[in-house]
């Protein structure tokens, strides 16, 4: 197994930084709450609605928080509880705040995406979740063809969850796998064996799933090179379509006790993290999956990877995923809407959204609405993320603020990050690791307000 190149460590040092991921841009700390309005965020969704809905759909997202125990890694929004008594009454208040959005649309819905996201999705029965996604369906039109995913921990995932979801039409599964050593499951809360993962998988593809995800993390603590060995290998056997190779964020100061419960003093530290990746990234590609944006991997014959190669790519709140809509509406606690103009998220306590959503009211505690500068720097940022490059040839593609950036990024350029180019800037192989600072150099809202206190994970 190849080491660290000894300018990579160099470069690892001077860049490992704290950013954001950019799954949107002005990311949250920085939007503007003061300037937001419910009203307004209502216009700008019925305008994507309108420029959108018939051409490509519009996308939701469904956030489930609960969990039946607390996984220590975890940086969701989420609820730990044994009582499943408290599935039917939010799923009432998804259905009432799904009815509220549905009277502010001039038309009826054209759904291509759904994703459930958590929290444990696979907490909630199946009967329950049958009738959460019956109702909705039951409001909508279908595009063509959809993207239907949901998140599930291998633990809690019966084959009637599976068989159930399928039903509605979903396709494709991520199981959270993070990592098979007994020692890394211990610390982090997360005892699964392979073979429970084995089973799920398998019982996923006998039923029909197109595309299982698998999520892994490596920068866990007490995690060495050798466990990303045997976890990466294991995997491969599995042959799961997609992977998502995540950097563990380490933001204790923000999720409070769960990370609390191990030191830093267990956690791999700068390059020796970067090992991690590098270790999992040559076995992945030894297998035939191709690295696609950031830290995501897909065999060819997925959707994901076509569009990669085709440059239809789309990075949002859910990840990477292989449509575009123009607009996305988040039901649930904490879940984010996105009409490309504006941001509104709801409530992020489960006791007030629910009393907000059961009431009418929709649930929505902040948000921002795009400035002109915010779009162009949006558009650039965003095509960094899917692509390692953007263009600025025409006219709305260009702004003083992106000029700035260009100008930051001179020293990434002269580190052999980037290239810039006839309007043209792209990201070296050197520069990939360092995506997140590259974009970081765009960030106008950043760069103008340097934060004084973290908020957010190293880059690394």
């Amino acid at each position: 197994m190849r080491g660290m190149p000894a300018m990579n460590r160099t470069l690892i040092s001077k860049y490992n930084i704290p950013g954001p991921r950019y799954t949107s841009y002005p990311t949250v700390p920085y939007w503007d709450e003061a300037t937001f309005a419910v009203e307004q965020w209502d216009r700008t969704a019925r305008r994507s609605f309108s420029e959108g809905n018939a051409r490509e759909g519009i996308s939701l997202y469904i956030h489930l928080p609960y969990c039946e125990s607390l996984c220590t890694f975890c940086g969701c929004n989420k609820r730990v509880t044994k009582n499943h008594a408290v599935e039917q009454p939010y799923i009432d208040a998804l259905l009432k705040e799904w009815s509220t959005h549905l009277k502010s649309l001039p038309d009826t819905p054209r759904v291509r995406e759904i994703h459930l996201g958590g929290g444990t999705p696979t907490f909630f029965s199946p009967r329950n979740l049958k009738q959460l996604i019956r109702s909705i369906l039951e409001t909508v039109s279908l595009a063509s063809p959809t993207e239907f995913g949901f998140e599930a921990n291998p633990n809690y995932t019966t084959t009637e969850h599976l068989e159930t979801l399928y039903q509605m039409g979903f396709r494709r599964l991520s199981l959270g796998v993070q990592d098979f050593d007994p020692l890394v499951q211990k610390i982090i809360n997360r005892l699964q064996p392979f073979d429970t993962v084995a089973s799920i998988t398998e019982s996923a593809r006998t039923i029909g799933y197109q595309s299982i995800n698998y999520d892994l993390v490596y920068g866990l603590p007490l995690q060495k090179p050798s466990s990303v060995m045997d976890t990466v290998r294991k995997v491969s056997l599995l042959r799961p379509e997609r992977i998502a190779f995540y950097s563990y964020a380490h933001v204790p100061w923000i999720k409070g006790l769960g990370q609390r419960r191990f030191s830093e003093q267990d956690l791999p530290r700068d390059w020796e993290k970067r090992i991690l990746y590098e270790t999992g990234r040559e076995l992945l590609e030894q297998g035939g999956y191709q690295e696609i944006g950031m830290d995501h991997f897909a065999l060819p014959e997925d959707s994901l990877y076509r569009a990669a190669q085709n440059g239809t790519l789309h990075r949002n709140f859910m990840g990477y995923t292989p449509v575009h809509t123009q607009l996305s509406i988040g039901l649930g606690v904490s879940s984010i809407s996105d009409s490309w103009y504006a941001f509104a998220q709801n409530e992020k306590a489960v006791e007030a959204y629910v009393r907000q959503a059961i009431q009418g009211i929709v649930p929505i505690f902040r948000g921002h609405l795009l400035t002109d500068e915010d779009l162009v720097l949006r558009q650039h940022i965003l095509n960094l993320m899917c692509r390692f490059e953007t263009t600025w040839t025409r006219p709305d593609e260009q702004h003083p603020a992106l000029e700035a950036g260009l100008h930051r990024l001179k020293e990434l350029e002269a580190d052999d990050l980037v290239t810039i180019a006839n309007n043209r800037l792209t990201v070296t192989e050197v520069g990939r690791p360092f995506l997140r600072n590259i974009c970081m150099a765009l960030d106008a809202r950043l760069m103008r307000s340097q934060p004084h206190t973290q908020l957010f994970s190293q880059v690394i």
